[in-house]
């Protein structure tokens, strides 16, 4: 089993920790009491690959398309299923960044724990467009 790091261990050889995350994979670090976990982007895309988006599409009595991100209290309507899926987007994105911006209190929550993982994916992404590819969309229900 790998052994925790000591905090001023890793202060003194920071580019070294750090070329041994890149390339040999995460380290655990113990500072005080707290402790906390290193690992590179491409571990992180690893460990949230299970974590899926899945949006329901409606078709309204008006033509419009609402979609409704399941496991989330988001949903967005447009006039064709490409606008609904940019809204439902935007709004993951804010949601997204509204959790970073109050973390302690969404991570502390028990309805919106769960959601971290997701958040991190969204986070993770560079652009609107990668965000919008994660989502996977099937017909909603009547």
């Amino acid at each position: 089993m790998q052994k925790t790091l000591n905090a001023t261990d890793v202060r003194k050889e920071w580019s070294r920790f750090n070329d041994e995350v890149i390339r040999y994979g995460p380290r655990f670090v113990k500072r005080n009491r707290d402790e906390w976990a290193a690992l590179n982007t491409d571990h992180l895309d690893s460990i949230l690959e299970a974590f899926d988006f899945e949006a329901e599409l409606y078709t309204e009595n008006d033509g419009s398309v609402t979609a409704s991100l399941s496991g989330f209290d988001l949903v967005e309507n447009g006039q064709t299923k490409s606008e609904a899926l940019d809204f439902l987007t935007g709004e993951l994105m804010d949601y997204a960044e509204e959790y970073q911006d109050n973390f302690n209190m969404y991570f502390n929550s028990p309805n919106r724990r769960s959601h971290f993982p997701y958040i991190l994916k969204v986070l993770s992404q560079d652009n609107k467009e990668g965000v919008k590819s994660l989502i996977q969309c099937r017909p909603g229900k009547k």
